[in-house]
């Protein structure tokens, strides 16, 4: 008789439970959302943040707020976000940048991966190989070709050491089996100038800052970085296609929760992320962006990450580069 009711009270608490997290992700969300974006305002990652957490807003009747927190390798927004209430109202932006963060830094105060709950992928975007217009440098053989006449002559700009446009160069050197001179700037408009300016030979960067130079002519782009041509520069040829058929490079951003986050809600989101990326003001406003709405199940972005920890992982260690 003990044994019944013990079992019975179980059942009732666990049925109690469940009835519980139902009526919380029925009730989600009730009060502001937080979106915690660990890079500055203005930028790719931020303003796409902002379209989705706009149509957000308008779509479940709640507002969701982005909040910039930047630091090297979004360390301070990730842990914020981890160490959070698991309850879907603080959210984070996480990128490719998080899984370099995993072997650029000795040590970080969260799990990539089992800290986080992963919602969805909803922008990625590719990187350029440009170089100025009179530059004689026209194709990706040219680059090969010459760097290995002249090994460590040739120079290439990017931003910060870890960044995504810093490793595709280290990458690029790698699978290529070339010496090339690797240069960080602070910023792209400082990567730009000096691509322009002939003080550098070449650079790779988001195609955001340089659109508007390569489609005025100011600059060359040799090639894309992502599998497949970018639409909105359909006759400049991938590196793959020039090439170097193990080279792919896409930086993307996706939505996580703190793990533990109930999956009514996580699937909410989910759901509602996918149908704002399929809102045509918003494809029109990511093509303006040089980037390409892409939504994902849970469980894909979940593999993205681990994909891209595994990848970058040995980039960084080819490349020798020093974890800080």
């Amino acid at each position: 008789m003990f044994a019944k009711s013990t079992i019975a009270a179980l059942l009732i608490g666990l049925a109690g439970l469940a009835g519980g997290v139902c009526t919380f992700a029925q009730d989600y969300p009730k009060k502001p959302v937080k979106i915690v974006v660990g890079f500055g305002p203005g930028g790719v990652a931020d303003i796409t943040a902002r379209i989705v957490a706009q149509k957000l807003s308008e779509r479940l009747k709640q507002q969701f707020q982005v909040e910039n927190r930047p630091s090297a390798g979004g360390i301070i927004a990730a842990g914020a976000v981890a160490s959070a209430p698991p309850d879907g109202y603080t959210l984070l932006l996480i990128s490719n940048g998080n899984a370099v963060s995993v072997s650029l830094f000795k040590k970080l105060p969260y799990d990539p991966v089992k800290d986080f709950a992963m919602v969805s992928e909803f922008a990625y975007f590719g990187l350029a190989l440009v170089t100025s217009s009179e530059s004689k440098l026209k194709t990706v053989n040219d680059i090969i070709t010459d760097a290995k006449a002249h090994p460590g002559k040739i120079t290439v700009g990017t931003i910060a050491i870890g960044s995504t446009q810093h490793l595709s160069a280290e990458l690029f050197k790698s699978l290529a089996g070339i010496d090339v001179t690797v240069v960080p700037f602070k910023g792209s408009s400082d990567v730009l100038a000096a691509v322009k300016g002939g003080d550098i030979q070449l650079a790779f960067d988001i195609l955001a800052p340089f659109m508007g130079q390569v489609k005025g002519g100011a600059l060359r782009a040799l090639a894309i970085t992502t599998e497949s041509r970018f639409p909105g520069l359909p006759g400049v040829p991938t590196v793959i296609e020039s090439g170097l058929p193990d080279y792919e490079v896409t930086s993307w951003n996706g939505i996580a929760a703190p793990a533990n986050t109930p999956r009514p809600v996580i699937d909410l989101l989910n759901k509602e992320i996918n149908a704002v990326l399929a809102l045509p003001d918003v494809k029109q406003r990511f093509a303006e962006l040089s980037v390409i709405p892409q939504g994902s199940t849970p469980e894909e972005l979940h593999a993205l990450l681990i994909r891209e920890i595994a990848k970058w992982k040995d980039v960084i260690v080819k490349a020798k580069i020093e974890k800080q």
